[in-house]
């Protein structure tokens, strides 16, 4: 099993709306970083678990836990002309991106990206690097750990 970070917007979509989705599951599309492409394309697979982390707003952090729930397939958003996230180039026959689909697993209490900073333990974490704006990265299993006994943890614990 490997762990990722994926990164959403929560006025776009959050832990919360996955939470209240049909199946508590949703294809997670709209990601146009080759990077963060491959990663689902090639390495992420069934069974695999991602922190959900709530990106560009307030206060950004991880705010629950979801599970890869499909093989990557082609992202049909890059089809839909009138859509943000068309893509001109990519074709049915030759699809540019692809996406996966997540399961809600948990939600957890916000592990801000301030108290992430906090622990050294978590100072490898791809997250915390200066200048990384990927949407998907990879967790290292000793970080996932430790991320996930914190985001158990009360918030007075």
């Amino acid at each position: 099993m490997r762990y990722w970070l994926m990164k959403s917007e929560p006025d776009e979509f959050s832990i919360d709306d996955l939470a209240a989705a049909k199946n508590r599951t949703t294809p997670w599309v709209g990601v146009r970083n080759y990077q963060a492409r491959n990663f689902m394309r090639d390495q992420m697979r069934v069974g695999d678990r991602a922190f959900f982390y709530h990106s560009s707003c307030p206060e950004p952090g991880i705010a629950g836990i979801v599970a890869i729930s499909s093989p990557a397939y082609p992202d049909a958003t890059q089809f839909a002309k009138r859509g943000k996230y068309h893509d001109p180039k990519a074709t049915r026959e030759a699809p540019r991106w692809v996406n996966i689909d997540v399961t809600f697993v948990e939600k957890t209490r916000l592990v801000s990206l301030a108290e992430l900073r906090e622990h050294s333990e978590l100072a490898r974490m791809r997250v915390l690097q200066r200048g990384n704006r990927l949407s998907i990265t990879p967790v290292d299993p000793a970080e996932w750990a430790y991320v996930v006994k914190i985001a158990r943890r009360n918030v007075s614990g």
